[in-house]
């Protein structure tokens, strides 16, 4: 993995932990936080584009294989560093 790969994912994982849902039922809450429910009807019926899909896409892969703990790291220390 590049470094810029590696500096992309790290970004990605720090969105997840600071970035808000923009609309919809769970608007406003961080998405790192949003159901896995809500996930998988995204997965289902599609994404959104730019951004938000993409990091919806990511934590989807992470709720469904079990990996959330990973974004504990994160969370404590405000960066993935």
């Amino acid at each position: 993995m590049s470094t810029g790969e590696s500096q992309q994912r790290q970004h990605d994982l720090l969105r997840l932990t600071s970035m808000r849902m923009p609309y919809g039922k769970y608007k406003g809450r961080v998405l790192a936080d949003l159901p896995g429910h809500y996930l998988g009807w995204f997965a289902r019926e599609g994404f959104p584009t730019g951004e938000l899909g993409r990091l919806l896409a990511l934590l989807y892969e992470i709720d469904h294989n079990d990996l959330r703990g990973l974004l504990h790291p994160v969370r404590q220390s405000g960066d993935v560093r």
